[in-house]
């Protein structure tokens, strides 16, 4: 998938799914639940129980419009096993150039995290497809990704760490190409009582708001 390809999905879906998943089976139903509720793209972080399985499995479970791909990579050994079970794209919560690096050598679009504006522009010149801001909620939230737009408005910008469904539209407006939602997507509540058409309805009125405004 190309870098076009990659920003045209990001524009047309306005948020990744971020699953942090405390077993293999509970990560299954996350990401169905989600998918279910019109998300398109999936990520599976690293730390999430047995990573490369789960990948795996959603890339064989999930419907086909469906892209999985990975987070919280620390490594290019990482990054390497999460090729091999079929990560579609990555994010990363630092710039790594050696994973950049083996990221475009295997056409996966990649998202490093960085924060300030030069780590953003660092990272965006060492060929990254987008950049995760990270974490964007500790230094303004979607003030800050607004404050950006001025120097940095030709870099798509995906704001993640804390992010609250009913935030999602301010950083849209804000000038960010979509958000990463996690913790606010898949409540501790929801997940001990495995209440996944909660989160699907979440999912549904999530992407609805987002899918209804125009970015800047």
């Amino acid at each position: 998938m190309d870098r076009d390809v990659w920003l045209a999905m990001l524009k047309q879906h306005r948020a990744i799914a971020v699953l942090r998943a405390p077993t293999l089976d509970m990560g299954i139903a996350m990401a169905h639940a989600a998918a279910k509720g019109g998300f398109h793209l999936i990520e599976v972080t690293w730390n999430s129980d047995r990573p490369a399985h789960l990948i795996s499995q959603l890339r064989q479970g999930l419907p086909s419009h469906c892209r999985v791909g990975v987070g919280t990579i620390l490594s290019s050994t990482d990054m390497k096993a999460a090729i091999i079970a079929g990560a579609e794209f990555c994010f990363a919560p630092y710039t790594d150039p050696d994973v950049i690096q083996l990221c475009q050598h295997h056409d996966i679009p990649v998202t490093p995290g960085a924060l300030t504006p030069t780590e953003i522009m660092a990272a965006w010149q060492l060929g990254a497809s987008s950049i995760k801001v990270f974490p964007c909620q500790s230094v303004g939230g979607a003030a800050y990704i607004r404050h950006l737009q001025g120097p940095l408005r030709h870099i798509p910008l995906i704001p993640t760490g804390g992010i609250l469904l009913e935030e999602g539209q301010a950083f849209i407006h804000a000038g960010a190409i979509a958000v990463g939602v996690s913790s606010s997507l898949f409540p501790k509540d929801l997940l001990a009582k495995r209440d996944w058409e909660t989160i699907q309805a979440r999912s549904l009125t999530f992407l609805k708001s987002l899918q209804a405004i125009s970015a800047p």
